[in-house]
């Protein structure tokens, strides 16, 4: 590519950020990369009646947490700014002047009422209304209103809206780097308000406006702007400027049914859709974060979600992604989120960290358990267990026991593993205890040992002797278990549930 390649992610600061957005943001992202390009951060937010506080700190957050830096932008800086278009008011106002003065746009004074009472008569008549060339001449615009009475009517300060003028009877021939060749029949269209009533821009003049100044060439978004390419285009034909390559991302699915993946999965089903957890007083959103995901799992998994990279390779690093990523590995076609697919991608990476990159979390979960870490064990347990775990906290919830002997005993544990003998076997195999070697394999020798010497089975030794150390049937190799909590606290624990069970 001649030009140095920019793409931005701008969302509008609405609310929490979903992980359609996060696609999005990472899309962008592995672009420009691919590129040696520039990945920018703007934020839309010039609906203020939809402004959420707080909305714009998440997002930037959410960003860090998944390592995706932008190169520019809001919190970020960068020759281009500001980044935030309710700052860039000015620089609107001077463009929406340009239109009108060149008859591309025009004033408006329609109230909503009169609108809404043509768009119900429409319905009745079975004939929707549309404002464009069909009914502009016939409403209350400066394309129909005399000048002086258009001047009178803005000096009164009478509200009102400035739409773009869409030509009548055109074709318009659009390239979508992802969909492909697509024709728009203007007569279709209808007159698009660029600037509101409230003084600021809508989303079709400041993005132009800003994807102009910010010289970025490449727009990737989401499939529902779809619909607003052809409008798109037409504004950068009527400014006589070069338009980017636009590209549309497919949908991301709900995991069953129909539409697209929404809050409202998330919290029927239990998963999240946001990258960090969300707080409001209608109550709690989980977030990946919150809930134990390790953002380059996140990353892996949003990325094969409508991206394939051409072979069967499902576990890919960040420099694996940006060097195979294109935009014609796409699809068109949306994606389906799996719940499962991305604890198994979570298992994938927990697999693959050191002990050591997973000690803080896991730390940090044993003293909500109210348990006082100790790194060197803490990182043994780790080792031990995380072959099976899908979350760090997984590995915390299964090697608790390991820092707090058991108060308790599983009931049913009781039932199956102490028997009438139990109490001799065990204060017999104690006592050999105080003269082996605390290792795994000295320990699982003396087991063997002492079930050859009393001629019993092993689990007359196993069972209550894991019931002692566990709380329950389950968990690692008992030797092991042993070496770990070493000789003092095997021996305490064996006399626990001894005296539990007298």
């Amino acid at each position: 590519m001649s030009k140095e390649v920019r793409v931005r992610f701008a969302p509008s600061p609405t609310g929490p950020l979903h992980i359609g957005g996060v696609r999005t943001a990472l899309f962008n992202y592995l672009f420009a990369k691919h590129h040696n390009g520039k990945f920018i951060l703007r934020i839309e937010d010039t609906d203020q009646t939809r402004f959420v506080e707080g909305a714009e700190d998440y997002i930037i957050e959410s960003l860090k947490w998944l390592n995706l830096i932008p190169d520019e932008g809001v919190g970020f800086g960068g020759n281009y700014g500001s980044y935030k278009q309710s700052e860039r008011k000015t620089i609107y106002q001077k463009h929406i002047e340009e239109l009108v003065a060149k008859g591309k746009a025009y004033y408006a004074f329609d109230t909503a009422e009169e609108l809404d009472d043509l768009r119900a008569k429409g319905e009745d008549a079975k004939e929707p209304f549309i404002y464009n060339w069909s009914t502009r001449n016939q409403l209350k615009n400066s394309l129909s209103l005399p000048e002086n009475e258009v001047q009178s009517l803005i000096e009164k300060g009478t509200p009102y809206v400035i739409r773009f003028k869409i030509e009548k009877d055109r074709t318009i021939l659009l390239d979508d780097l992802i969909r492909g060749k697509i024709t728009i029949d203007t007569n279709t269209l209808d007159d698009k308000v660029l600037f509101k009533s409230d003084g600021m821009p809508t989303y079709h003049l400041a993005n132009i406006v800003d994807d102009h100044l910010m010289e970025v060439t490449h727009v990737i978004r989401g499939e529902e702007w779809l619909p607003s390419m052809a409008l798109h285009e037409l504004l950068y034909e009527a400014f006589d400027w070069e338009a980017p390559r636009f590209a549309h991302l497919p949908l991301i699915l709900k995991p069953e049914g129909k539409g697209k993946l929404s809050k409202r999965d998330g919290d029927k089903h239990g998963f999240p859709v946001f990258p960090l957890e969300w707080k409001t007083d209608e109550g709690l959103s989980k977030g990946y974060r919150e809930e134990g995901y390790l953002p380059e799992a996140v990353l892996n998994m949003l990325a094969l979600l409508g991206w394939n990279p051409g072979n069967d390779q499902e576990i890919l690093t960040m420099d694996e992604m940006i060097a195979q990523f294109s935009l014609e590995k796409v699809s068109k076609s949306g994606a389906r989120f799996s719940p499962e697919k991305s604890i198994w991608f979570n298992h994938q990476y927990i697999q693959q960290k050191r002990p050591n990159d997973l000690l803080p979390e896991f730390n940090t979960i044993l003293q909500t358990f109210g348990l006082e870490a100790n790194d060197e064990l803490s990182l043994k347990v780790i080792e031990l267990l995380k072959e099976r775990a899908n979350f760090v906290k997984d590995i915390a919830e299964q090697g608790k026991f390991f820092f707090e002997a058991p108060s308790t005993y599983d009931e049913k544990a009781v039932k199956k593993a102490w028997k009438d003998d139990s109490k001799e076997i065990l204060e017999d195999f104690s006592a050999l205890l105080q003269e082996t070697d605390f290792t795994a394999d000295a320990l699982h020798q003396a087991m063997q040992t002492f079930v050859d010497t009393k001629e019993i089975g092993f689990g007359k030794i196993g069972m209550p002797l894991r019931l002692a150390l566990v709380g329950a049937l389950q968990g690692p190799d008992i030797p092991v278990i042993m070496e770990l909590i070493g000789r003092e606290e095997t021996t305490k624990r064996i006399k626990s549930l001894i005296n539990a069970q007298s």
